[in-house]
């Protein structure tokens, strides 16, 4: 049975009219209303009808980008790959697209509200970057929503994050966990014993498979070990600095640090001159991803090397069909450890005796 607007406004407990104002985006609506009226047309599975249908069908070639943080470069740069990719140079590879930027802000809720408005415009494509929340119920929610993008004949391409099974959807999936034991095995080599390390979110699974693969490193399962000195934090500046001086608290004779990401490690590193502490000489830091500022960090910062733009131009491509997806729809994206200056072997006193 086909449903209508009125079955929407039903469920919301609202007018016929105030669905059609949320909907329409063209008047204000009090947010609670919004969000009511958004999860009923989630809840029903509404799509436009009539003479809406045909204004829909008008901007199929609409393409949606989440993005957890446009302001971070790591989201940025796969941002502007995909974007690159779906007109293509002079806008003649694919034909003229728009392509929608949508923020999250991390919100797994924002996410899916997103993805209903894309459905509901008949997006071409939408890929989503970056990890994923980690938790049961949001799973199956992304799960119903991407199947329901793909059954209507939008192509889905997730670009750094875990696979989707049964959906449909494209996953090039960034290999985290070997990244992430890469690291620690370059540490231990160097002779590093006592490692600082901090975590993202721990409700990401970025952050619960670079853990891991740091865990996986130190020869550690998958739980948390006795002596493990590990501190959850964002990922940004502010909490690479709070966590080391936790870390250091906890343990004033540790190594190294490992931080989750390259703008954690510039914070871990400002807290650790603040601390009258050198680098790599009293201890060693390394971080995640290979930003573009690492490498001009000083000293230049030891990091794993993702293929950002790289990934982000080829979901580009598979989004828009000018390019086949990998075999079975599923491909992991390996990083390159990259040894810089940030990194060294430990003094045998240990930092302590500074």
């Amino acid at each position: 049975m086909t449903v209508t607007l009125a079955d929407v406004a039903a469920r919301a407990k609202v007018s016929p009219a105030t669905v059609s104002r949320v909907l329409n985006g063209n008047y204000p609506v009090a947010a609670s209303t919004r969000a009511r009226v958004l999860r009923a047309v989630e809840e029903l599975d509404y799509v436009l009808n009539g003479p809406a249908s045909s204004l829909a069908a008008a901007t199929s070639d609409l393409v949606g980008i989440l993005v957890n943080d446009i302001a971070d470069p790591f989201f940025g740069i796969m941002a502007g790959a995909v974007q690159s990719e779906i007109v293509g140079p002079g806008g003649r590879a694919g034909g003229e697209r728009l392509a929608v930027v949508c923020n999250t802000g991390g919100s797994p809720e924002r996410e899916l509200t997103y993805l209903t408005l894309l459905q509901r415009q008949r997006a071409a494509a939408v890929v989503l970057t970056g990890g994923a929340v980690d938790s049961a119920e949001h799973n199956a929610a992304m799960t119903a929503k991407l199947r329901r993008l793909t059954d209507a004949g939008t192509r889905v391409v997730l670009c750094g994050r875990p696979p989707v099974p049964g959906t449909g959807a494209v996953a090039l999936a960034f290999d985290n966990h070997g990244g992430g034991q890469r690291l620690t095995e370059h540490l231990a080599s160097l002779g590093h014993r006592r490692i600082g390390y901090i975590a993202g979110p721990p409700s990401r699974t970025t952050t619960r498979e670079r853990l891991a693969g740091h865990r996986a490193g130190l020869g550690l399962g998958e739980g948390e070990g006795p002596d493990e000195l590990v501190v959850h934090g964002s990922y940004d500046r502010q909490a690479g600095y709070d966590a080391t001086i936790e870390l250091l608290r906890r343990d004033p004779g540790l190594t190294a640090v490992l931080a989750a990401n390259d703008t954690v490690a510039l914070g871990a590193c400002a807290a650790l001159r603040d601390q009258g502490l050198r680098i790599p000489q009293d201890v060693s830091v390394a971080g995640f991803d290979d930003l573009p500022f690492s490498v001009d960090a000083m000293p230049a910062l030891t990091t794993v090397r993702l293929p950002l733009f790289e990934a982000g131009a080829r979901a580009g491509r598979i989004a828009m069909g000018r390019e086949e997806p990998p075999p079975g729809g599923i491909a992991k994206v390996r990083g390159e450890l990259m040894v810089r200056g940030s990194t060294g072997a430990p003094r045998r006193d240990g930092a302590a005796s500074r």
